[in-house]
């Protein structure tokens, strides 16, 4: 019958940026034109995101556990745990802990490990939050690391040029750790700048992904938090892997294409707006290769 309908609910790990699609501020209307029901669970509250020159910033972490209390009570249920940006080890343990109060047999982990860009950490981020992030990551069905957090979380030395072999031996290797899923992004194409890669490994059948597209030269802040959160959509949508893969690639480029011929402060980020009906539309084309 109609009304036995299940509205699935994700929620949603992250902080929340009054200016700058960023986050919160990504996530809520991508997974939500998607069809879900996202219930946040903020991490922080800022004025802006942190690549302007200047922010307010409010740390929520105690606030979290109170909000965490609050839901058990209600029994909350959710069929998504999908976090982000975390701002200290402590809020680690405490996503670490809401995974294991709330997983059941059917929710999907979905972790962003989210730490640093270009080879390096970012601000805030140390030796210690590497560690944690690694903890979490051993928790989740799927995670979604650049190519600079890849490393971080393998303990191993920034390589910013990588062949095909190199990559799935390293996405095997992190998927050992216990994600299921293990997708790479902001993957140089070697000799090709005009070009990037996502990678992808399955280790439930032991498969390679690869998408390729079109790599132009802006860089908005939030394109991690949404390629993420359309996987994480597609997925929940009962779509295969290397199509969620293409789904998140093409709306990416989409939003970068819409937003790029416009004179426009970057650091807003994509003007996602634009582009959110196109998360509803068939697909046009897939570009995967399985490698």
């Amino acid at each position: 019958m109609l009304g036995t309908v299940k509205v699935k609910k994700i929620a949603a790990i992250h902080d929340l940026s009054g200016v700058g699609r960023v986050s919160l501020m990504v996530v809520i209307p991508i997974l939500s034109t998607m069809g879900f029901e996202v219930c946040p669970l903020p991490t922080a509250v800022l004025s802006n995101h942190t690549q302007y020159p200047t922010f307010s910033f409010l740390d929520l972490t105690d606030e979290m556990e109170r909000i965490i209390a609050a839901w058990k009570t209600l029994n909350a249920q959710f069929d998504t745990i999908y976090s982000g940006y975390l701002g200290s080890p402590r809020q680690v343990h405490i996503v670490k802990d809401f995974i294991d109060d709330f997983r059941q047999k059917d929710t999907l982990v979905v972790v962003d490990p989210v730490l640093g860009d270009n080879g390096k950490l970012y601000t805030k981020m140390d030796d210690e939050m590497v560690r944690e992030m690694r903890t979490l990551v051993a928790k989740a069905d799927v995670v979604t690391p650049n190519l600079t957090e890849l490393f971080y979380l393998l303990d191993k030395p920034y390589q910013a040029k990588c062949t095909d072999e190199q990559l799935k031996q390293y996405l095997k290797e992190l998927a050992e750790s216990g994600p299921e899923i293990v997708i790479v992004t902001g993957v140089p194409v070697i000799d090709n700048p005009k070009m990037t890669s996502v990678y992808a490994y399955s280790r439930f059948n032991d498969q390679y992904w690869k998408v390729t597209c079109s790599y132009l030269p802006a860089h908005y802040p939030g394109t991690g938090d949404a390629y993420t959160s359309v996987v994480t959509g597609s997925l929940m949508q009962g779509d295969s892997l290397p199509i969620a893969l293409d789904r998140a690639s093409q709306f990416i480029l989409q939003g970068i294409r819409a937003t790029f011929g416009y004179q426009y402060d970057s650091r807003d980020g994509i003007l996602l707006e634009r582009v959110l009906p196109n998360l509803n539309l068939p697909m046009q084309s897939c570009s995967y290769e399985l490698i």
